[in-house]
This record gives C-alpha cells, sequence and structure tokens, in this order.
C-alpha cells in the first residue's frame, strides 16, 4: 500500500502561535502566568466515578465544528501472532501499515476469534501456508497443520464470499459487542523505561489485566510518543518540567500542541476489527469525540474511567511528579479523575 505523509488532525486543545510564542518566551521567566488552554467542550457537570458512564451526547453541531476526523485512513493489516504472556492470558498481535504515516501501529488483541478483514480476506495467489504464515487462520497452529481455514482439533471453518472476504458468523469470529477498547499511545519511558513522570505503562498494564480477565478486548497501540511531539521533544520537556513547566507548558515552550495526537488510525483499525461498538477506557472525554469522529463510525457506548492504582490501593506510583502530571490532566486537559479524600 502506497504512504503519503499527513500532518495528525490538531487537537481542539491545540493552542494558536501566538500563545505559542508566547509561551516559549517564557522559558527563562516565570511559568505560572502561562495563559490557559481553552476551556475543553465536554460538559464539566459530567460525574467522576470509578463506575462505567455513557457518554454524555454531544450535538452534531458541535461536532462537526471540532477538528476530529470525517474520512477514514486506509489501514491493512500485515500479519498477526499469538503471543503467550508473562502473565497469563494470550494475546494475538496485529501489526498494521496505512496510507497516512510510514509508521507500524499495533492492535492486541485478547481472544483468537476478533478477526481483522484486512488479514483474513483471500489475496491474489493465496495459498494455504502464505495465510498460516501471515496469521489468517481459524484455532490453533500446531506442527503439520496444512489447512489455514479449517482447524481439525476444534473442527472449526471459516467462510468466504465470492470476493474473498471472510463471512463473519458467532461460531468462528466474535461478534459480541460492544468490546472492551484501550486507545493507547507510546510512551517508551513509561512503559520501557519505570519513569514515574506519567501513568503510562501502569494504564498499559492494567487495561490488559482487565481485558485478560475478561477473555476478550483490544489495546490499539499508536506510535504517537509524547503526545504526538516524538521522544526527543518529549526528554527536553522533561527538562522544561525539571524548571518549573508543567506537561502542557512544557510544550507550548517547545512550539507544541498541547496535545497534538490523531486517533482517526484507531477508528479504522477498530473497524477492520470488527469492533464497532466499544465500552472505551480512558478518562479522557476528548477521546471518546476523536474516536468517534465526525460521522460516529465507532460508537462508545461507556467510558470505563482508569483510577490510578495509587489513590485505590497500596500499589502503584508514588512521586511527586506523577502528582503534578495527573494534576496538569484534570486542571488543564479536562480529564475525569478526582482523587479520594484520605480521612
Amino acid at each position: 500500500m502506497a504512504s503519503r505523509i499527513e500532518q495528525p488532525v490538531p487537537s481542539r486543545k491545540q493552542v494558536n502561535t501566538s500563545d505559542s510564542n508566547e509561551a516559549h518566551d517564557m522559558i527563562a521567566g516565570n511559568f505560572n502566568n502561562m495563559p490557559l488552554l481553552s476551556p475543553t467542550l465536554t460538559p464539566s457537570q459530567v460525574p467522576v466515578s470509578e463506575t462505567p458512564q455513557v457518554p454524555p451526547k454531544v450535538p452534531d453541531e458541535v461536532r462537526n465544528a471540532l477538528p476530529i476526523h470525517e474520512k477514514l485512513p486506509e489501514v491493512r493489516c500485515m500479519a498477526r501472532a499469538r503471543i503467550p504472556t508473562t502473565h497469563g492470558p494470550e494475546i494475538f498481535l496485529h501489526l498494521y501499515e496505512n496510507n497516512i504515516d510510514n509508521k507500524e501501529h499495533l492492535a492486541i488483541v485478547f481472544g483468537e476469534d476478533v478477526r481483522s478483514k484486512s488479514l483474513f480476506a483471500k489475496r491474489p495467489n493465496d495459498t494455504q501456508q502464505d495465510r498460516m504464515t501471515r496469521g489468517a487462520y481459524v484455532g490453533k497452529l500446531f506442527p503439520g497443520r496444512v489447512d489455514a481455514d479449517h482447524d481439525s482439533h476444534s473442527k472449526k471453518s471459516l467462510k468466504f464470499d465470492s470476493d474473498g472476504q471472510l463471512i463473519r458468523e458467532p461460531s468462528t469470529t466474535f461478534m459480541n459487542n460492544p468490546c472492551l477498547v484501550r486507545i493507547h499511545s507510546e510512551c517508551y519511558t513509561g512503559e520501557t523505561a519505570w519513569s514515574a513522570r506519567c501513568d503510562c505503562g501502569e494504564q498499559f498494564d492494567e487495561a490488559g489485566r482487565i481485558m485478560g480477565n475478561a477473555g476478550h478486548g483490544c489495546i490499539v497501540y499508536l506510535r504517537q510518543e509524547g503526545r504526538g511531539i516524538g521522544l526527543g521533544e518529549k526528554l527536553k520537556a522533561y527538562n522544561l518540567q525539571d524548571l518549573g513547566a508543567d506537561t502542557v507548558q512544557a510544550n507550548l515552550i517547545l512550539r507544541h500542541p498541547a496535545d497534538g495526537r490523531s486517533f482517526s488510525l484507531a477508528t479504522a483499525i477498530l473497524l477492520d476489527l470488527g469492533l464497532a461498538e466499544i465500552n472505551l477506557l480512558t478518562n479522557n472525554p476528548d477521546k471518546i469525540l476523536a474516536v468517534e469522529g465526525k460521522n460516529r463510525d465507532v460508537k462508545v457506548l461507556e467510558r470505563v474511567p482508569m483510577i490510578p492504582l495509587a489513590w485505590r490501593t497500596d500499589n502503584g506510583i508514588k512521586s511527586k511528579e506523577i502528582e503534578g502530571y495527573l494534576s496538569t490532566k484534570i486542571e488543564r486537559m479536562g480529564h475525569l479523575l478526582e482523587k479520594p479524600l484520605k480521612i
């Protein structure tokens, strides 16, 4: 599939150039007077709770005015493989290519029967060996298996229409929507370098734990480090935070939006997996709108909160940096979190 570079859809929290220039001028001075972001459009009266919530209805005129996607990018699943995990549940890792960037985005799927339309579709000169090699098989692989579309152990068989498209049937393909979903942006520092500056690694692990227990779920893993600014700029932002800026201010000083991520790829990947109705694990109400898009190709039926472990257990991340990070999410970015009072 040919690739073309497309700028990510800007967050509606993105500030204008003058705000960014003003922020940059403050690098040697006082961070405290930096202009706030524009107020969130998410209703402020949304209750904060640990229980799943039905997202508030957003009028069409408001949704259409937001800088969220209308036309979806093209995605294609190139490979799928079973991954036994150190925590017990198996996952099926799906690797995607697309037509708007050159990155390899991923879907971490819990449940063998969640099937990618683009992966399982018959391809020119497709052999059964080709299909098994790229992961387009039913059931489990085993030495000596020769047929991708029929598993002699489970007796399950896949069916296809005249165009070679998979016929989705409850006996072989997950169709019990809504499915539990987490849209997760890459965070090398939090996931790999044991960073206590953010809770990204904790949220990733917790989403996996919940989905593993449920038996089905999908973590769409987007390669947009540092809310879209990249790892190098993110490290610079950390230094600015040590100088007194918060996470939003640091991005603005570096002439980046507070949140430059785009979620249209996540929407396209979910549709490819047949997950058009979901329950979304998130504290960010804006992510709901961003994933649904203007046309609501994917519908978020419930928002499932992710409360930091340290706020409800004796475990979790404990540092001054994480407290500031979470406070900024709440106060500046409208995340639906409320730290419980300790009596």
